[in-house]
């Protein structure tokens, strides 16, 4: 039965993905007369190289492009909000010290309703979480385009980006630029995973992105589904080896295998830096 559910959620998942990138699609051919109109008015109005002047980018340490022109922040979820039940901690099973284990249950069995383990149910509206940042619990349906964002991204599909695999690096607003530099140059240096079934493309499977206020617990918090490390600066050797642990490992991800790209970027967002591929 376990094996069941979890191919009819896959089934669904493939199914809501195709339908809301045929509904951008048909939206972007509509919009390509205006939108051909408007290319040929500015390229003629364009002169100098004015029109670069307006792509604002910059270089990561690590030798990449952050391409702010580009990125689309994920739309956050309306409507009537929930509050997660506090979930439980539990041992820390890895040698990383530091890191806070919490009770994810019987996965992919259902959980005890009422309980203190972490949840997986979607939801529409917005959650109010019980751990700052969130280590898993009630997401939203449809997850976002993985990838480093400079600006805050909604928990509510950074949450369901876990539960598929990723682990996501949060820091406070406050953090120097020369650390936040150091938090794109880690990014930078994972490997890229490739998705299958998602029309070719690779993933870092790592969000990064700074918290919307600075009420987070420690200067950098890197988290996965169920685990939590709070680290004083960008520098912390245990970020890596929080990732290497708990980036896309089956052991950990309750939904190991899924996608972490191809949601219109109307919806999903579109990284400063992402995929191998642009998403739609």
């Amino acid at each position: 039965m376990a094996n069941q559910s979890k191919r009819q959620r896959a089934t669904e998942r493939r199914a809501m993905v195709e339908k809301m990138q045929r509904e951008q699609k048909a939206h972007e051919r509509r919009r390509s007369l205006i939108g051909a109109a408007v290319v040929v008015v500015l390229l003629l109005g364009i002169a100098g190289g004015v029109f670069f002047s307006v792509h604002k980018s910059s270089s990561g340490s690590g030798g990449g492009t952050i391409d702010v022109a580009k990125q689309v922040i994920p739309t956050t979820p309306t409507g009537t909000a929930i509050v997660q039940p506090k979930p439980s901690t539990t041992k820390n099973p890895t040698d990383i010290s530091g890191v806070v284990a919490y009770d994810t249950g019987s996965w992919p069995g259902p959980n005890d309703p009422g309980g203190t383990e972490l949840g997986h149910d979607h939801v529409d509206g917005p959650v109010t979480y019980a751990v700052t940042p969130p280590v898993g619990g009630p997401h939203n349906p449809v997850w976002m385009n993985a990838g480093l964002y400079t600006e805050p991204v909604p928990s509510e599909r950074a949450v369901h980006n876990m539960e598929h695999g990723v682990v996501w690096v949060t820091y406070r607003p406050d953090l120097p630029k020369s650390q936040v530099d150091q938090l794109t140059a880690l990014f930078e240096r994972q490997s890229m995973i490739s998705e299958p079934g998602d029309g070719g493309r690779s993933n870092r499977f790592v969000d990064v992105s700074p918290w919307a206020t600075n009420d987070l617990p420690a200067p950098v918090v890197i988290s996965a589904w169920g685990y939590q490390l709070k680290v004083q600066s960008a520098s912390d050797p245990r970020l890596q080896q929080f990732i290497d642990t708990f980036r896309r490992n089956q052991r950990y991800a309750p939904e190991y295998g899924a996608a972490v790209d191809g949601i219109p970027v109307s919806t999903g967002g579109n990284p400063a830096l992402g995929s191998s591929q642009p998403n739609l």
